[in-house]
């Protein structure tokens, strides 16, 4: 009988002193990681003790990978989900064609490259299938330049504020100015990161990978009150368990429910598994 496991992580805020005095407050993240974690509950997924906040270190994420890594075989499912700030370093290993620029999880102590995140799922055993939700942005966009494309009236109904200097508490993205100082004086740690790691489009995976993102990679997250705006449109689709559908149908379920400047991503890496994306979410 296949194993169901999942692990959540949802930071509300960062350590100050590990990004220039900058907190990175968030309203909803750890309600994202505690709601995502009841239903893998209900679903019969052994669950983790959600890692929150000051909880959420990379080390922290590093060893709850590798441990699932070791305990999950062949027909196995890891359920993984993360709730906080998106973030981005220059691409050293030149997997990044676009903007030259790799994709982080900005975690309570440093940030976590996505080249670590699919060395990370490169120790899975094939036939281990991973479905990943990442509630944050994944954009070197910063939140000044929201009202430039939002109209006033969009920008109120979207963060509920008629003050754009407020946009950027309910984004989730780490500001620029913020990326530049902290890469500067991190640099030797992200780009060792990076120069030890096969590029992430190169890493070796055997395990099927399924990504469904808060939004594309150009694009900012909306925080809110009690769930981000992408997980609460999860919830709200999921219906308590009443959608009927394969994960496709799910994630094209939630984008006819968001706005247009924040489009979910459907993404596969690894052994492609076809059985798997027509599964309907949750299925152990």
């Amino acid at each position: 009988m296949a194993t169901g496991l999942s692990i959540h992580i949802g930071l509300n805020q960062v350590d100050p002193s590990k990004y220039d005095g900058w907190s990175g407050d968030l309203n909803a993240c750890e309600q994202d990681s505690n709601d995502m974690a009841e239903l893998a509950e209900k679903a019969r997924f052994t669950v983790t003790e959600p890692l929150l906040t000051a909880a959420a270190t990379a080390d922290a994420v590093t060893s709850a990978l590798n441990a699932a890594a070791q305990q999950l075989v062949s027909g196995d499912i890891l359920m993984l989900t993360y709730s906080g700030h998106g973030g981005q370093v220059p691409d050293l290993n030149h997997d990044e064609t676009g903007d030259r620029l790799d994709e982080t999880w900005v975690l309570y102590d440093r940030e976590l490259v996505d080249d670590e995140l699919y060395e990370l799922f490169g120790k899975f055993a094939e036939g281990v299938r991973i479905w990943m939700l990442s509630d944050s942005c994944h954009s070197g966009t910063v939140a000044r330049d929201l009202p430039q494309i939002l109209s006033s009236h969009e920008l109120g109904k979207r963060f509920n504020t008629d003050k754009p200097d407020e946009v950027e508490k309910q984004i989730r993205v780490m500001p620029l100015p913020v990326q530049s100082k902290v890469y500067k004086r991190d640099r030797a740690v992200y780009d060792e990161i990076q120069k030890t790691r096969t590029a992430k489009d190169l890493a070796k995976i055997d395990a099927s990978v399924l990504l469904i993102s808060g939004c594309q990679d150009n694009q900012t997250s909306a925080d809110g009150l009690v769930n981000g705006l992408f997980t609460g449109t999860f919830l709200d689709v999921w219906s308590r368990g009443s959608f009927e559908g394969s994960y496709r149908k799910f994630h094209r379920e939630i984008l006819k429910k968001m706005p247009p400047d924040q489009t979910p991503n459907l993404y596969q890496a690894g052994a492609p598994n076809t059985a798997f994306t027509r599964q309907r979410p949750f299925t152990i």
